[in-house]
Parts: structure tokens; C-alpha cells; sequence
């Protein structure tokens, strides 16, 4: 059975193009481009991982990784950030938040695939 991955991002082409590296990874993927429908995704797909961009509008990726990761049974779920948001400082609030990875935007298909092999 194929691992299911969660694509949370505000951007249509962002999301095709992780859509396309993950089907040829050998992954399923369900994608949402409105930061506050996570939760109503995860129970009706019930993804293995979650891939969350950061900057998008209503609810950052910090803001939802925190919040997922706060409540049962969200917080099981792995979440990695995939963003342009690249500073140190920005990796370290990740962590802060429970991020479990971070893939920086522009990202190769391998590296985004070895993040996803690392939680699913």
C-alpha cells in the first residue's frame, strides 16, 4: 500500500510540483491550499506525513505545525516544512514549533523524497 502525504501549501504550482515528486517517489499524496482545513483533512485521509509550507495567509506553518503538534491525535503525525524560509533562525523556530524536518525551497525531487523516507 502506498504512503499517503498530506501537501499543505497556498500555492497551485508549488503543489503540482510536489504532487509530481512524490507520485514518481512512489508516494500517494492529497493536497489542501487553506492552512485551516489540516485538521478535517487528516481525519478523512489520514496522511503518514504532512509536508506544510510556511508563508501562506490565515495560518502560517508555524502557526499549524504547533497547533498539530499540541493535540492528540495530530501529534504523532510527522510534519516537515517545506518553505523559502531558509535562515537559521527560521530552522530553528521550526524545531521549536515540533517540526520533524525541514526541506528548503528551491529542493531537488531527491531531497524532498529522502525528508518523506525519513517519516513514512
Amino acid at each position: 500500500m502506498l504512503k499517503k502525504v498530506l501537501v499543505v501549501d497556498d500555492s497551485q504550482a508549488e503543489i503540482r510540483l510536489l504532487q509530481s515528486v512524490l507520485q514518481q517517489g512512489g508516494y500517494h499524496s492529497v493536497a489542501i491550499s487553506d492552512p485551516t482545513k489540516i485538521e478535517e483533512t487528516i481525519d478523512e485521509e489520514r496522511p503518514n506525513v504532512i509536508l506544510l509550507d510556511v508563508v501562506m495567509p490565515r495560518r502560517n506553518g508555524f502557526q499549524a505545525c504547533r497547533d498539530l503538534k499540541s493535540q492528540e491525535p495530530y501529534s504523532q503525525i510527522p510534519v516537515i516544512l517545506v518553505t523559502s524560509k531558509t535562515a537559521p533562525s527560521d530552522r530553528y523556530w521550526g524545531e521549536q514549533q515540533g517540526a520533524n524536518g525541514y526541506v528548503a525551497k528551491p529542493f531537488t525531487p531527491d531531497e524532498l523524497i529522502s525528508a518523506v523516507k525519513r517519516f513514512a
